[in-house]
């Protein structure tokens, strides 16, 4: 199998996969947050009127921390202008979601709604927004995937940096997880005890998952590695990630006891 990151080309202008897959991750989760979140009293027009929000504060998060992470190898020597180029792939997830929870907040405190419940309309949401963009991922060739000899193992074009070398497809095994936990999360959110406890669940399980795909890639600089070369930087902030989420269950849960 090979992939290649344009999806159109219209003489000197082109359609990227990764923006087509990153668009529909969006209209798919805002979609399906809709129709949850009028199950506990959020509206959809609420929902939708964050959008702005969600989006600023995902492209300023996750464009902010990939430039930042990747400032020497793919910033220092091209001219500023590159830092917005966003079509040309660049996005760090873990930087994204930041810039979404302050938004957030932010929009909470605005629209005065409960942010505990507002968050629990929108975790379900993020996992399978992050399992489309993960397929934009694969088709721009980052975030790729460790050499193997494997049936479904991948080639990008030989321009890539992985020299036509045949790969695991790392950005499907997170695509496919992100999905799993989509479900796991509307599943869970129809039987939630206490606001909060949907949010907690992602953070927690995400955390795992993204620690376990990150196994299976190689698109880190050794440089990057913790702990003499055992820990990826995804996995390193994947461990701050499910620390948040066992403090965010614990107080929300705890708080719940008390009220009862």
């Amino acid at each position: 199998m090979r992939v290649h990151p344009i999806a159109i080309q219209l003489g000197n202008f082109s359609i990227h996969w990764y923006g087509v897959f990153v668009a529909a991750g969006f209209l798919a989760g805002f979609w399906t947050a809709c129709r949850r979140g009028q199950r506990v009293g959020v509206s959809a027009d609420t929902v939708m009127d964050f959008a702005p929000w969600l989006i600023v504060g995902v492209i300023i998060g996750a464009r902010t921390l990939h430039v930042i992470s990747y400032w020497k190898e793919r910033f220092a020597n091209e001219p500023w202008t590159e830092i917005f180029m966003i079509h040309h792939g660049g996005l760090v997830f873990y930087g994204g979601f930041i810039g979404a929870c302050l938004a957030t907040i932010l929009y909470a405190r605005w629209k005065k709604i409960a942010l505990w419940n507002f968050a629990d309309v929108l975790a379900p949401s993020i996992a399978l927004g992050h399992a489309f963009g993960r397929i934009g991922c694969l088709m721009t060739g980052c975030c790729f995937g460790k050499a193997c000899s494997l049936p479904w193992a991948i080639r990008f074009p030989d321009s890539h940096e992985t020299n036509g070398v045949p790969v695991h497809p790392a950005q499907i095994y997170e695509s496919i997880l992100n999905f799993s936990l989509y479900l796991f999360l509307a599943w869970l959110f129809r039987r939630k005890k206490f606001n909060g406890q949907i949010f907690a669940a992602y953070l927690l399980c995400y955390a795992v998952v993204r620690s376990f795909v990150e196994t299976f890639r190689a698109d880190y600089d050794p440089s990057e590695y913790f702990f003499n070369g055992m820990v990826s930087p995804g996995q390193f902030v994947s461990i701050g990630i499910f620390v948040a989420g066992v403090i965010v269950f614990a107080i929300l849960s705890r708080r719940r006891a008390s009220a009862t």
